[in-house]
């Protein structure tokens, strides 16, 4: 279970990518949570990635995501 921050942090994220990638958020959240993204980096990694600047996470996950094998 994620803390309260971690929860709008990743729903900000989530909405970032949207954004990016021209998929609705319920699309990426599909991606991030069917690669595991969602729970094991942006979840787990939180202190860190909190951090960091938005185009670089975006940056950051859009070329996680490709790694895994999926076209955004």
């Amino acid at each position: 279970m994620c803390k309260k921050e971690e929860l709008e942090f990743s729903v900000f994220l989530i909405h970032q990518l949207s954004y990016a990638w021209n998929k609705t958020p319920v699309k990426v959240y599909e991606i991030v949570n069917k690669t595991g993204i969602l729970d094991n980096y942006i979840i787990r990694c939180y202190d860190v990635l909190h951090t960091m600047g938005e185009q670089y996470l975006v940056n950051d996950i859009t070329d996680f995501v490709r790694e895994k094998g999926v076209a955004v």
